[in-house]
């Protein structure tokens, strides 16, 4: 991987030293018109990456905007390297934005583009950071296309590119693997964390557990526009260990199967569906993963398919809701 863009220093941004939060948000909500986007949420990041939990709608959006300066909270502090980016341009100018709008964009060149935020940005020699930017991402600095026609995964990689290219020391991303293949997924992964080990601190936001799993284990989850848990993801997940989980397996001997794994306790509960899926519930799922293709072959039945159906996010957010 191309060497990532290491931290700039921040000269003159006072208040803030070695070991201090790099963002901190205090009792923070923020509200457009009768609905309540953001309520009293606190919370402290250090460097490195931490995850934005939540699904559509719940604020994770506003949140990284607030972050950003781009909204004022109606209530509580935000504060970013110890300033308020709302009202600090110096502040302003060491966050790097991924939006998960794509309106930005127009009959320019990926290069072109990146260019210009740089420029914006006032860094020094723009077209030498813009092609470094372009190829962190694993994009061509000389192509010629314009950006309307590169895929919506392309389209990302250049929204990652123009944050970067200044040498921001906080990076807020929202949603920034949408649309990537899976090895672009790794590749973006992987440069997040190199940047947090840069001395960055980096938010991603994502609404899929899987991507989350991967950015690490420092999460905030948030539900409804407020904070419903933060800290190591792994403990989190853990909450959801005192009820069964719902496991789909599908097999050509659905109620043989099920019943053998009901014999032995390895699920409390069952439900066939249709001539070759049964959904089982079990509160031992390490077990039944690792047992249920011994039991399948000991019956001589075939098993295609076992798939977790609440080990995601809408299913964290009902525990932690409903708690």
């Amino acid at each position: 991987m191309t060497a990532p863009v290491a931290a700039a220093p921040a000269p003159g941004v006072s208040g803030f030293g070695p070991g201090a939060p790099m963002v901190e948000v205090e009792g923070c909500t923020r509200w457009f018109g009768d609905v309540v986007a953001v309520s009293e949420v606190s919370f402290s990041l250090p460097a490195g990456v931490t995850a934005l939990l939540g699904p559509n709608g719940a604020g994770k959006s506003t949140l990284l905007r607030l972050l950003c300066g781009l909204v004022a909270p109606a209530r509580g502090t935000v504060r970013v390297l110890g300033r308020d980016p709302r009202t600090d341009l110096l502040v302003k100018g060491l966050i790097g934005l991924v939006p998960q709008q794509e309106t930005v964009f127009d009959r320019l060149t990926a290069l072109e583009f990146v260019e210009m935020c740089a420029l914006l940005r006032g860094v020094e020699d723009p077209r030498a950071a813009a092609e470094h930017a372009l190829s962190i991402v694993e994009l061509d600095p000389g192509d010629t296309r314009w950006l309307p026609t590169y895929s919506r995964g392309m389209r990302q990689r250049v929204k990652v590119a123009q944050a970067i290219v200044h040498r921001p020391q906080v990076l807020v991303l929202d949603e920034p693997l949408t649309g990537l293949d899976p090895r672009q997924r790794r590749h973006m992964t992987d440069l997040f964390h190199a940047l947090g080990r840069d001395g960055l601190c980096v938010i991603v936001s994502s609404h899929v557990l899987e991507e989350v799993e991967r950015f690490g284990s420092n999460v905030l989850v948030i539900v409804q526009g407020r904070l419903a848990a933060e800290g190591d993801f792994r403990a989190i997940r853990d909450l959801m260990d005192d009820r069964p989980h719902r496991i789909r397996l599908r097999t050509d001997q659905p109620h043989a199967l099920s019943g053998a794994l009901l014999a032995d306790g390895t699920i409390v509960g069952l439900d066939v569906v249709g001539s070759d899926t049964v959904i089982v519930e079990t509160t031992r799922v390490s077990e039944l993963r690792v047992g249920v293709t011994k039991v399948a072959a000991d019956l001589d039945v075939h098993l295609w398919e076992v798939v977790p159906l609440d080990d995601d996010l809408d299913s964290v957010f009902r525990y932690l809701v409903g708690r």
